[in-house]
């Protein structure tokens, strides 16, 4: 939507990790080089965590991408709450196995002939693990299992395992020690600093063709790391809005202010409420002036402030005055297209 106006090719703050877009901060660098190293040793498990929308899929993304001509079988496994029996069933699948129906034996049997063919014929299978804080222990302890077989001195399978912070208490347990011993390196995802923060922002911009347009003011970096807390996916959310606003608002320079009001915006939005002031607002802004006063009185009887009120309809109005001009944008270009059939 915005991409024409700024003369851009892509949609720069795709919350969809792409390779193309990934961004070597001194973390993500550190955690590629950790991938790496555990490639080069050819077994074990690499361990990489980190929170919310640090970066981790799409570090793992830009990893497949380097490998994609060299002798690597790779299998991508996002576990969802999966138990042991569940997880040896998803890796056979992930593998192209036939896994539905059968015996756990038969699925490890299917497995392990299949692992061992492979190697046979020079290949590396790879196995990625995103999410694996969602693993049980069980499960994890059947990664373990697996790492287990081998084809003369050289491992069948390697693992690499992507998860949340929490997944670090569970190797943590006890009963993890087996596989901790057999973790070459584990890393954890920390967020953007400030500077990396405005270099991440220009990296994406220029990688989706930018040519100068919108520009950015110093302290709109400023806020944009104070808001996300230099985590790229909040980054990405943050940003997409900002570029629709400068859209709406035909700007080609973006200072404080327009970030502020953006933040606003998001924060009156659906999920930033509590569940009973989602309710009124819209209706009060929509009402003739004697029922925006009794549900003033009203509000200030439940304890909202008439201020607090007049901000929340303020913000209310600002957003669907965007949305106007959007709008007749939309309308125009489809009527438009159908004269020019």
């Amino acid at each position: 939507m915005y991409e024409s106006y700024y003369h851009l090719r892509d949609k720069p703050f795709q919350l969809n990790p792409d390779p193309r877009f990934f961004f070597a901060s001194r973390g993500h660098k550190r955690a590629f080089a950790y991938l790496e190293y555990g490639l080069s040793l050819g077994e074990g498990f690499i361990v990489i965590t980190g929170d919310v929308g640090a970066g981790k899929t799409t570090l793992a993304k830009s990893l497949l991408r380097k490998l994609e001509n060299g002798n690597y079988l790779v299998a991508q496994l996002v576990s969802t709450q999966l138990e042991a029996d569940d997880a040896l069933r998803s890796i056979a699948a992930a593998f192209g196995l036939q896994a539905e129906g059968t015996t756990k034996s038969a699925v490890l049997k299917s497995l392990e002939d299949y692992l061992r063919m492979a190697v046979r014929q020079d290949q590396r299978p790879l196995l990625i693990v995103d999410e694996a804080q969602n693993l049980d222990r069980r499960a994890v302890e059947e990664l373990r299992m697996l790492s287990n077989f081998h084809e003369g001195d050289k491992p069948l399978l390697q693992s690499f395992l992507l998860g949340q912070p929490e997944f670090r208490d569970t190797l943590q347990s006890p009963e993890m020690l087996q596989l901790r011993q057999r973790v070459i390196a584990s890393y954890h995802l920390g967020p953007l600093d400030r500077a990396e923060t405005t270099q991440y922002i220009m990296h994406r911009l220029k990688t989706a063709g930018w040519q100068g347009s919108p520009s950015f003011s110093e302290d709109a970096f400023d806020i944009i790391f104070q808001f996300s807390g230099g985590v790229p996916r909040r980054i990405n959310t943050l940003c997409d809005r900002i570029l629709l606003f400068g859209y709406l608002e035909e700007r080609p320079h973006l200072d404080a202010a327009a970030v502020g009001e953006v933040i606003s915006d998001l924060q009156q939005e659906v999920h930033h409420q509590h569940p009973g002031e989602m309710e009124t607002a819209p209706s009060i802004a929509a009402s003739p002036p004697g029922v925006v006063a009794a549900a003033r009185a009203s509000a200030v009887g439940s304890g909202i402030s008439a201020e607090d009120l007049d901000a929340r309809m303020e913000s209310i109005e600002r957003s669907v005055n965007r949305l106007i001009p959007l709008v007749r944008k939309m309308l125009y270009a489809l009527t438009s297209g159908k004269e020019h059939e």
